[in-house]
């Protein structure tokens, strides 16, 4: 019985730093990225974004993957869904 034991308490510290790593790195990551996704799929119409570029703009059109932002007076530019980081205000608010 004690030689069965050895091998498996040998084992604890690598399941005990997986556990860790899971609950304070890879769940909350996924959690965030999740968000983003919910984000970036409601993306609509006179939305103010920020890009991760650090572009402000208000959102005049959408596409399937990317979105024309007004940025400036006859001012507009295209980009990528994926490269919205922030929403400053949903239309409406």
């Amino acid at each position: 019985m004690n030689s069965a034991a050895g091998p498996l308490m040998n084992l604890m510290p690598i399941i005990l730093i997986f556990v860790v790593f899971y609950f304070l790195l890879i769940r909350p990551q996924k959690k965030t990225q999740d968000e983003h996704k919910k984000m970036v799929a409601g993306l609509k119409k006179n939305d103010e974004v920020i890009t991760s570029g650090g572009i402000h703009g208000t959102i005049v059109n959408v596409k399937d993957h990317t979105v024309t932002l007004k940025v400036d007076d006859n001012v507009k530019v295209e980009v990528q869904k994926s490269s919205i980081s922030t929403m400053k205000r949903k239309a409406g608010e």
